[in-house]
């Protein structure tokens, strides 16, 4: 199983120099890929500039946009964001999809939040289309610039629940699912369902399975920093649930990391993606070691 890291971008204190730093750190460390997550109504830099950054930045690692709400743009546009990215990144672009669950992105972006479902699966055929050259209208030119895999980059489904998976199996080519708990056992009921739901649609390949999960080391009390920064982030849900959910979040000790990485492994992850809760450089430092040590113990 590969590990790959989150730029903390949902956390406070976003600077150009601290990003830069990030992914400088991410590149040269022991990391399969470097992603961040899209939000409107949030504090967030925006996704697919921060992704550029990242792409320009970086030589090595996968550029995992984790994940497009996709019903938030228009087709043709988010067809050529995403292949510009390719373009630059040489190729490294990797594409998770999902609906999102929050309202006000889709007022904000002035998209309708109904029938996102079936909007979702509308637009993974649009997509492809574009990214395989079929003109947006008859008489247009097509959208380009051209992707390295003709088609588009892999496509991953950001569904969490069984209809959901079962819908993203005809055509998704994985799942990028998140634990804020029990990552052994939410992982391993995770991977089962899309496992279970690739063959039920006749799929020949199975499923890329990847987690993951909240991460705060290397600064004081991370407990409470990585509980802080949950609260904000999951406060479309309410004060209470987004307080009660925050809790249950426990990977702030090197032991604790060790272990969600040993639990995703073991429920068949391929890959799983620490997301930091802070901006503080002590927290990659810190992450960092304990992946590069965990990396040389497998070795």
């Amino acid at each position: 199983m590969t590990v790959g890291l989150s730029l903390p971008t949902m956390a406070v204190g976003a600077t150009g120099a601290l990003l830069r730093q990030w992914c400088d750190g991410i590149d040269a460390g022991p990391y399969s890929s470097i992603s961040t997550g899209e939000r409107v109504t949030f504090l967030n830099p925006e996704m697919t500039v921060t992704l550029a950054v990242a792409a320009a930045r970086t030589e090595r690692v996968t550029i995992f946009g984790n994940l497009w709400v996709p019903m938030l743009h228009e087709p043709a546009m988010l067809a050529k964001q995403i292949a510009t990215l390719d373009l630059v990144s040489d190729g490294r672009v990797v594409v998770a999809l999902g609906v999102g669950g929050r309202p006000h992105d889709y007022t904000a972006a002035g998209m309708a939040f109904a029938r996102r479902h079936e909007r979702l699966d509308e637009l993974v055929g649009e997509l492809r289309a574009l990214w395989s050259g079929v003109p947006p209208f008859d008489g247009a030119d097509p959208v380009g610039p051209p992707t390295s895999i003709k088609g588009g980059p892999p496509i991953l489904s950001g569904a969490m629940g069984p209809k959901a998976i079962a819908r993203a199996a005809r055509w998704a080519d994985g799942i990028s699912g998140f634990s804020l708990g029990d990552v052994g056992k939410e992982s391993a009921t995770m991977n089962g369902i899309a496992t279970s739901a690739w063959q039920d649609a006749g799929r020949t390949s199975a499923p890329r399975l990847i987690n993951g999960t909240f991460c705060v080391l290397g600064v004081d009390e991370p407990q409470r920093v990585l509980e802080k920064f949950a609260t904000t982030y999951l406060g479309f849900f309410g004060d209470e649930l987004a307080s009660a959910l925050a809790a249950g979040c426990r990977v702030s000790t090197e032991d604790t990391l060790l272990a969600a990485l040993d639990e995703a492994e073991e429920a068949g992850c391929e890959e799983f993606i620490v997301v930091p809760g802070t901006w503080d450089l002590g927290c990659l430092q810190a992450i960092t070691e304990v992946v590069a040590s965990r990396a040389l113990l497998k070795g």
